[in-house]
């Protein structure tokens, strides 16, 4: 199934105790077609960065829709290289 990366422009204060309802409800709303794997947050860049696997960005498109309907979303953009640097031993 292909990688997706979904950018969530959230802010540089978000927390943990902030985050953990908007995870349950995405994790309740995934489907056979839309899988979210994990995410990284990053407050410098005010950034939550979500991995997906999903048959299509529409997939994605949905589930955050109904989870998730008022999280800025930009992408998802579909991963066409994953690179791990054990790859380059």
């Amino acid at each position: 199934m292909p990688k997706f990366l979904a950018i969530h422009p959230v802010g540089s204060e978000m927390t943990l105790e902030a985050g953990t309802p908007l995870a349950q409800s995405i994790k309740a709303h995934l489907t056979a077609d839309a899988y979210w794997i994990r995410s990284y947050y990053a407050p410098e860049a005010g950034a939550l960065y979500c991995l997906w696997d999903a048959t299509d960005a529409e997939a994605i498109a949905q589930v955050l829709s109904k989870a998730a309907p008022d999280l800025p979303t930009e992408g998802p953009y579909k991963i066409d290289m994953y690179l791990h640097s054990e790859d380059f031993r």
